[in-house]
Parts: structure tokens; C-alpha cells; sequence
């Protein structure tokens, strides 16, 4: 089994975090398979802790599950194309059976996906700890980046309202959004 742990994100980086996805429900969860190929799937995020700590339902003989269960590495993504958001965060991932938890943060809603609903045995939680990550956005949403686009088309001139920031593992920066 291969695990890894790194330092947790700074109180100002999941606020951070927290702000940018706090509307977006569906992320992008990747996790890597035996043979070293990479497995992305959509996931409702169910629940985000003061600590950043991320939870989602699954069931417990899923590839996911065999796949953190190898290597808890895992990645989330998270995009809001309406208002011009995208976050990328990687960290570490643990399947958790917590009937108190599942009590939780289960909602009728979910039966769509787990019909047995909350008792169900083989109903679990994914657990993330995100530690590093990076977002893009564009303050003003879809129509002040189209009216940018269209500016640099006809100006040459860059667009320099478009923001991209590195938080985690990496040091928080301001980034030059021509890279």
C-alpha cells in the first residue's frame, strides 16, 4: 500500500479553498489505478470541516476504494464555468465506515445514487485532506472574460483581470496569468 502525508493546509488557505467551491457540488475526484493509469470521476461533495476535510458517499467495493485503499494520493477538481472558476487540489484520501458521520451528512436526495439508503452495510465515506492547490478565476464571471477576449483580439493587449494562485505545498503567489 502506498500512503503519503504532507502538511495540512494553513487556516488562510482553506478559507480560501472553502470560498472558491463553496458553489460549485460536483468535483472531479482521481485516484490511480494499479497499473499506474489515472481514474477521474464526478463526486457530490457532501461536507467540507473547519480543517478543510472533504467527504463523499461510495460504496465499499468500488475501484475507488481499491484505488485509495493502494495509493490514498488523490486528486479533486472543481469547475464553475458560469463564473469563470476552476480549483485543482491534491492530498490524501481514506475510506471511512463512521455510521455516526454517515447519519451526518446523509440526505433523502441520496438514495438516487444508494437506494438502501444511510443503514446500508456496504454505504462508506470518502475522507480527503487536501494539501496543495491551485485556482483560476476571473473576477466579473464569463462576461467580463469574453469582453477581455475580445479586447486582446482586437488590441492585442493581454488580459490582466484573469487570476491563477498556488496554495498547499507550494507558497501562495501571484502568478503572471500570460504564463
Amino acid at each position: 500500500m502506498h500512503t503519503q502525508d504532507t502538511q495540512a493546509l494553513q487556516p488562510s488557505e482553506i478559507e480560501l479553498l472553502k470560498e472558491k467551491i463553496k458553489d460549485i457540488r460536483t468535483a472531479m475526484l482521481t485516484t490511480q489505478e494499479p497499473d499506474g493509469d489515472f481514474h477521474s470521476r464526478p463526486m457530490a461533495t457532501q461536507a467540507i470541516d473547519p480543517d478543510g476535510t472533504m467527504w463523499f458517499f461510495t460504496y465499499d467495493d468500488t475501484n475507488k476504494v481499491r484505488e485509495i485503499t493502494a495509493n490514498n494520493r488523490v486528486s479533486l477538481t472543481f469547475t464553475d464555468t458560469g463564473s469563470e472558476t476552476y480549483v485543482a487540489t491534491s492530498g490524501t484520501a481514506e475510506v471511512v465506515k463512521d455510521q455516526r458521520k454517515i447519519d451526518e451528512l446523509w440526505s433523502e436526495v441520496l438514495k438516487t445514487w444508494f437506494p438502501k439508503g444511510k443503514d446500508d452495510p456496504h454505504l462508506m465515506l470518502i475522507k480527503v485532506h487536501p494539501q496543495a492547490g491551485e485556482f483560476w478565476d476571473h473576477p466579473g464571471g464569463k462576461m467580463t472574460a469574453l469582453f477581455q477576449m475580445v479586447r486582446g483580439a482586437l488590441t492585442g493587449k493581454p488580459d490582466r483581470l484573469a487570476r491563477n494562485e498556488k496554495f498547499g505545498d507550494e507558497p501562495a503567489e501571484r502568478l503572471d496569468p500570460n504564463q
